[in-house]
């Protein structure tokens, strides 16, 4: 089956980096598109980031452009995303979702806290 899990997530302080991994099985990871979600308390889930399955061409959103990059390694079936300059507002969970097969199949997420 499907299986999507998260890595990386954990307690920084503000103007720090992160890097987030996400690593997939059980579907054709190198045809799929990847993308980063967060979800903050109270607030519904935002699309951070996408990546296209050859991994030439991403989308970020503006709150993120300039500070994150998405990444893929379509050999270890693993996405990444680097976090750097990070604000308190960038805390939330933060899921990877893949599409696949006309589906979308989502990890349980990691949890990033920013923070002095």
């Amino acid at each position: 089956q499907v299986q999507l899990v998260e890595s990386g997530g954990g307690l920084v302080q503000p103007g720090g980096s992160l890097r987030l991994s996400c690593a997939a099985s059980g579907f054709t990871f190198r045809t799929s598109v990847m993308s980063w979600y967060r979800q903050a308390p109270g607030k519904e889930r935002e699309l951070v980031a996408s990546i296209a399955s050859s991994g030439r061409s991403a989308y970020y959103s503006d709150s993120v452009k300039g500070r994150f990059t998405i990444s893929r390694d379509n050999a270890q079936n693993t996405v990444a995303l680097r976090m750097n300059s990070l604000k308190p507002e960038d805390t939330a969970v933060y899921l990877c979702k893949a599409i696949t097969g006309g589906n979308d199949y989502w990890g349980r997420g990691t949890q990033v806290t920013v923070s002095s």
